[in-house]
């Protein structure tokens, strides 16, 4: 990046044209994004200012330090199931009689969000991006969603929901049918379903916006908080102030694991959001340069009293739709945020309840993709089962141990991968050049007396045993004649010092039964390995060939 800016490049082109087109944007974003950042900070019990502070501050800060043009960030429902999670435990390691304040410490988090954006950023990883596989990813963010859409049990019947889990909040409303407030549900109902037909019918008007607008009337003329229907009440019509959030007595351990755990799935759905609209918009995607559009973000939340955020697809889809074609849509969005914020307060307050939580539910059943789900059914069965594991990681044991789950199940799914590298055995096609896989070629023939095994993959300490026994295996299948067992190991990037002892092994078993272990197309670092391990030494350098056809022209010429 250098000591330039990016909205500086964002901008060095920028056309008078384009302003009517940001401006609509920004408007836009601002319209779509209201209803939302009211809504999510109920997702982990926030008051609802938090989250439209989260939808101002970020937007310039990305704006400024953001590579992209069209990318907008803001409040995401995963990030704040996540983030309700990592609350709950942070106040449950709070010294008692120590007064807790929730705003403060999701502002933390966002401050910790950013930091660990940033580190990576200077780490260079932004491959952490792809650390949660597409699979993974969509499994946990369906077991995300299920749990917000039991979350608003209590927002769409009144009834304050003390119980935990899947079917646990089910079973204690349908005990307390009897306290269920009929009109609240009546209203949660016809305003989600209002969602779903506006959705369905791709009404023009996005149905958050509709909700809100209608509600509100509504809200106005017939009275609902005097007739028992909670609303949102009064909302500080003030700027929050630029401070940082004193972080003196709370656990730094469970702080920092839980904005690690935050980072880990915000920035994951983030870069899946942002590489999305790239290929929409021509555009490329870095994912070490959004670790700092992320970082300056997050931290921008944190000093100004809000919470974690990321890339948000719905705001970004409403920029691309509208034609934003700068970062002067956030900075338009953020402004009118700001005039919102200080002159429609009155207004916001009597926003009902039942309304937002039907937002919370649209939204949940959004991301749920089950064609993702079957479209992975298809491909692999492994990696369904993975994504179930995903899912019901926060079902059964709660989001923050879901991360943990999805974690862990994505270093299970790539050991896996790893422990079991593929093999072939070669041969040559008559009258042709090259080694082709028997198993994939009828016409090639095994060449007499030399028996070629490609492995397809690294050799390390957990699978040497595995890679070991499949070539015994073949060294016993090999017919009396054979003379050399060749490796091709050009499919292998690495080996270490379990490996190399492996084959040293080897070389000696196969010896003595009058075989001679023979390697070929190591790369470079391999086999320096094995030349300080010896091995190169114990094979012989007559049998270590740069090339797979230099190793069969050298066993015809001895033959």
């Amino acid at each position: 990046m250098g000591l330039r800016l990016p909205v500086l490049t964002s901008l060095s082109g920028y056309q008078p044209g384009w302003v009517r087109s940001d401006v609509s944007a920004g408007l836009a974003v601002a319209a779509v994004g209201l209803p939302s950042a009211i809504a999510y900070p109920a997702i982990a019990g926030l008051p609802p200012e938090t989250g439209i502070y989260a939808s101002i501050a970020p937007l310039v800060a990305y704006a400024i330090f953001g590579p992209s043009r069209q990318l907008i960030v803001g409040p995401d429902a995963a990030t704040m199931t996540v983030l309700a999670a990592v609350l709950v435990a942070v106040t449950a390691s709070v010294p008692v009689g120590l007064e807790v304040d929730r705003t403060a410490i999701a502002a933390i988090l966002a401050l910790g969000v950013g930091l660990f954006c940033l580190a990576a950023w200077v780490l260079r990883l932004g491959v952490l991006a792809t650390f949660l596989s597409r699979p993974i990813l969509t499994g946990f963010f369906i077991g995300i969603s299920l749990s917000i859409l039991i979350g608003q049990i209590g927002r769409f019947t009144g009834v304050k929901i003390e119980a935990e889990g899947l079917l646990a909040p089910v079973l204690e409303v349908l005990r307390k049918a009897g306290s269920i407030h009929w009109p609240s549900l009546l209203l949660a109902l016809g305003m989600f379903g209002l969602l779903q037909i506006a959705r369905a019918m791709r009404f023009p008007v996005p149905g958050p916006v509709l909700v809100v607008v209608l509600s509100v009337v509504l809200s106005a003329v017939f009275d609902f908080e005097g007739r028992g229907i909670a609303v949102v009440g009064d909302i500080p019509t003030g700027l929050p102030s630029l401070s940082l959030p004193a972080i003196a007595d709370l656990p730094i351990q469970t702080l920092a694991l839980g904005a690690a755990a935050i980072f880990l799935v915000s920035y994951g759905a983030g870069i899946i959001t942002a590489r999305s609209f790239g290929a929409i918009g021509g555009y490329p995607v870095d994912p070490n340069r959004e670790l700092i559009g992320f970082g300056a973000a997050n931290i921008g939340a944190g000093l100004f009293g809000a919470f974690p955020v990321t890339a948000s697809d719905s705001r970004t889809a409403v920029n691309l739709t509208v034609g934003g074609r700068s970062q002067v849509t956030s900075i338009v969005a953020a402004a009118t945020l700001i005039a919102t914020l200080l002159f429609l307060g009155p207004t916001l307050r009597i926003i009902p309840i039942p309304a937002l939580g039907a937002i919370l539910a649209a939204t949940a059943i959004s991301l749920i993709d089950l064609a993702a789900l079957r479209q992975i059914w298809r491909i692999s069965r492994m990696e369904f089962v993975f994504a179930l594991i995903a899912m019901w990681g926060p079902i059964g044991l709660g989001v923050l141990n879901g991360v943990v789950i999805a974690i862990v199940a994505t270093l299970v799914y790539v050991l896996r991968k790893l422990m079991f590298p593929r093999d072939a055995m070669l041969g040559r096609v008559p009258g042709h050049d090259g080694f082709y896989k028997l198993h994939r070629t009828p016409e090639a023939r095994q060449v007499p007396g030399l028996a070629v095994c490609l492995i397809q993959g690294s050799l390390l300490f957990f699978n040497t045993d595995y890679v070991a026994s499949r070539l015994r295996s073949i060294a016993e299948e090999l017919t009396a004649d054979t003379r050399w067992l060749l490796i091709d190991a050009s499919a292998i990037s690495q080996i270490d010092s379990s490996a190399a002892a492996m084959l040293e092994e080897l070389c000696d078993e196969l010896r003595n039964r009058g075989i001679r272990l023979g390697v070929a197309e190591l790369h470079a670092e391999a086999r320096d390995i094995l030349v300080r391990a010896g091995v190169i030494e114990r094979i012989g350098s007559d049998m270590v060939f740069d090339i797979l056809e230099e190793a069969y022209h050298a066993f015809e010429a001895q033959a």
